[in-house]
């Protein structure tokens, strides 16, 4: 299963998602930003890689349909409503990551 986690600038929220979800259960993960200034900035490739795309707010859910239409077409791209309150790694945003993606597949302990 090939994961794609987007946040704004891919330097906290959606970086610390790839670094927790990477290989767990076999699952391939990458992570992008939606803004100009982002780590990486997400791309069609992004998306048409990814099996499953988690946006952390709805303006990225948003921006990914404005940009990328086409690839998300049968794609399924889930809000996970994290607003951008946490650092890398904080513990806290680890424990919401794995509550609100354990609806959708399994999560690490």
């Amino acid at each position: 299963m090939k994961l794609l986690f987007i946040c704004s600038r891919n330097k906290w929220r959606s970086l610390t998602a790839e670094k927790i979800f990477h290989g767990f259960n076999g699952y391939e993960v990458r992570s992008a930003g939606t803004e100009e200034g982002a780590r990486i900035k997400v791309t069609a490739g992004h998306m048409g890689w990814a099996d499953i795309i988690f946006a952390m707010e709805k303006k990225h859910v948003r921006r990914l349909r404005e940009r990328f239409s086409s690839e998300c077409s049968g794609k399924r791209l889930i809000c996970l409503n994290i607003p951008d309150d946490f650092e890398f790694m904080d513990e806290e945003l680890i424990e919401i990551l794995k509550e609100r993606v354990s609806g959708y597949m399994e999560v690490p302990e």
